[in-house]
């Protein structure tokens, strides 16, 4: 991060909560002790299902790696998200972060999350906006480029990215799937945060946190925010 950016993303965003702040506070809001909550597409390390030890009766996390880790009070599944191996009407609770963009059908895993969830029960996910300027650039640079791209404006490591599609990220998409797979839209909200992909560069970030500014003053503006966050209920 240079120091331009570092005073600017202090300056600028140090009030504002990031969108996993609020998804978390979402769940929280939703989860109740006595249930299940499935993590779809927990990680290596399932870190966001942890926070929820003591708060739900069981805590699955589903995601197609090899678990380097068994944290207690976690079962870890390695398996599709359109194929879980769960049990009908099994789990309360779903929640996805930052997993939607990568999913290659999207009926397939709606119809997977509807099928494994109880009536009344809750599909949470937080995931890119496709009309954020990065989703735009992300789109038409082949995915083989994406790991060292990020590994260098955000330093994740390069095993930890996978290819994007961006099936699901707009409205409409998210409203298509969600009706064909028996789910209620109880809401869809876009979300900003500071422009993480110009942290390397201060002008950049400039740039990038004068944008964000702008979008985000002007209600008309908002679908070009960052992300998307949408709460989904099984009828």
């Amino acid at each position: 991060m240079s120091s331009l950016a570092h005073r600017l993303k202090d300056r600028y965003f140090r009030d504002e909560d990031h969108p996993y702040r609020l998804f978390e506070a979402t769940i929280q809001s939703l989860l109740r002790p006595e249930h299940t909550l499935l993590d779809a597409g927990c990680g290596w390390t399932a870190p966001i299902l942890a926070k929820f030890r003591g708060k739900a009766r069981r805590l699955i996390g589903v995601d197609l790696v090899d678990f380097s880790v068994h944290p207690d009070g976690l079962e870890l599944i390695k398996g599709d998200l359109s194929n879980t191996g769960l049990p009908d009407e099994s789990v309360d609770i779903i929640m996805a972060r930052s997993v939607m963009e990568h999913v290659a059908d999207p009926t397939a895993v709606y119809r997977e999350m509807s099928r494994v969830l109880k009536p009344g029960g809750y599909f949470v996910f937080v995931t890119a906006n496709l009309w954020d300027y990065s989703a735009l650039i992300a789109r038409v640079i082949p995915n083989r480029f994406h790991p060292w791209i990020v590994a260098r404006t955000e330093g994740r490591q390069e095993h930890d990215v996978f290819p994007i599609q961006y099936k699901t990220n707009t409205r409409s998409a998210v409203s298509k799937y969600a009706r064909e797979a028996g789910f209620k839209v109880e809401s869809f909200r876009y979300l900003g945060q500071y422009p993480s992909y110009l942290l390397f560069n201060g002008l950049l970030f400039f740039v990038g946190t004068l944008y964000e500014k702008l979008i985000s003053r002007f209600e008309g503006l908002g679908f070009l925010r960052g992300w998307i966050m949408a709460v989904l209920k099984k009828d």
